[in-house]
């Protein structure tokens, strides 16, 4: 697989086995952006991302742990059912504790973690359970777990968090009905949050991009 343009190859934290690449700046960077792809994508998926954030934010495009095909990956395995989304509850807790150990193994900044469908599930799992380690989430098209409720924070701990909800009014994979599940949660644990819908199908668009960066910025500290 060739690297994206302006990101490095293929490297491998030592500490995870994680693979991931990095954008090529010479900017010092004054905090950190994790992207997380969805299930049966790879590390490049989001790499156009880059082009819409700022020079001193240091990206990490990670590729997930489970193998689905010659280039398609995955944090966990999920079926479709009748009665919605069921996950292997295994699998989608070590990759929770895969990318907490990750955050942890880097070089200290101010971090966000954001991803696409469960890319954004397992971004929401980290920051929900873990919100000393980032200073916000992005979901994009994706959903807050139900497994995950043993393991969010103290409503206390959760008070500095802040996180950024983007789906598609037409989503034919996950239904909108899980953002505004995702919305209510926060609002319960008294999470600062932007709910931003959409006129698309289970995708990215530029006008959510664009969303999610003046979102990003304030949240980082960042111009």
């Amino acid at each position: 697989m060739s690297s994206p343009a302006n990101f490095s190859t293929l490297l491998q934290e030592p500490q995870t086995g994680l693979h991931f690449r990095k954008h090529n700046s010479t900017v010092e960077p004054r905090a950190r952006l994790l992207l997380l792809h969805g299930v049966g994508g790879n590390e490049t998926n989001l790499a156009s991302f880059a082009d819409y954030l700022p020079a001193d934010l240091e990206v990490l495009l990670l590729q997930a742990p489970l193998q689905t095909g010659p280039e398609g990956y995955a944090w966990f395995q999920v079926s479709f059912t009748a009665q919605g989304p069921s996950i292997n509850e295994a699998q989608a807790e070590a990759s929770r504790e895969l990318l907490l150990r990750f955050i942890g193994a880097q070089p200290p900044l101010p971090t966000v973690i954001a991803g696409f469908s469960q890319g954004g599930i397992m971004s929401a799992s980290v920051g929900l359970s873990a919100p000393a380690l980032v200073a916000g989430f992005g979901l994009l098209s994706g959903r807050i777990l139900p497994e995950l409720e043993p393991r969010i924070a103290p409503r206390e701990a959760l008070q500095p968090l802040s996180a950024f909800i983007a789906h598609g009014r037409h989503d034919d994979k996950l239904p909108l009905f899980w953002a505004e599940r995702a919305s209510e949660c926060l609002q319960r644990l008294e999470v600062s949050h932007q709910t931003h819908v959409y006129e698309m199908n289970h995708e990215i668009i530029k006008d959510e991009l664009v969303d999610f960066v003046d979102w990003l910025k304030p949240t980082l500290a960042l111009n």
